[in-house]
């Protein structure tokens, strides 16, 4: 007798389909906006973000308020550790730790976020970062995020703003 997995069903074809658009878009238009405007706009951590999304769109975790202000939060989190402590890896763990709290309390918890601070720290990246990628690319994921989920059906993202 086969075992029967406990792991949810695959989505539809066409919601599969619809995700990689919308991931290809925010992700798309984040690099072609860094080209264009010699501003970075694109990091990392926004590929996590897509899968959220676009994937997962009725999670918590996929909502405007946990996209946003979740990579915000762990970056400036990330900025404050980078510049008081330095770049050790005891501050990058220290870091990690204090921007998932910060997402909790704020509840803005956003997992792709949690890896914010290792970025900062690991580029020694100026206290601009938070505006351009992290701020810039995050409204662009929700702007693409909104569009693209409405269009999957309407008025269905995101489920909360605040």
């Amino acid at each position: 007798m086969p075992l029967k997995s406990k792991a949810p069903a695959a989505p539809s074809l066409h919601f599969s389909l619809l995700s990689l658009i919308g991931a290809a878009l925010a992700i798309g238009a984040t690099g072609w906006l860094s080209q264009v405007s010699g501003a970075l706009w694109l990091m990392a951590p926004f590929g996590a973000s897509c899968v959220l999304a676009f994937g997962m769109p009725d999670s918590p975790l996929a909502q405007p308020r946990n996209i946003i202000g979740g990579h915000v939060i762990a970056t400036l989190v990330g900025l404050a550790v980078l510049h008081t402590l330095g770049d050790s890896w005891w501050s990058a763990a220290l870091a990690v730790g204090l921007a998932l709290a910060a997402m909790q309390q704020t509840r803005t918890l956003h997992a792709p976020a949690g890896a914010n601070p290792l970025v900062v720290i690991a580029s020694h990246a100026p206290l601009s970062f938070v505006v351009t990628p992290v701020l810039a690319g995050s409204l662009v994921i929700v702007a693409v995020a909104w569009c693209l989920n409405n269009a999957r059906q309407a008025n269905s993202y995101p489920k909360y703003w605040y």
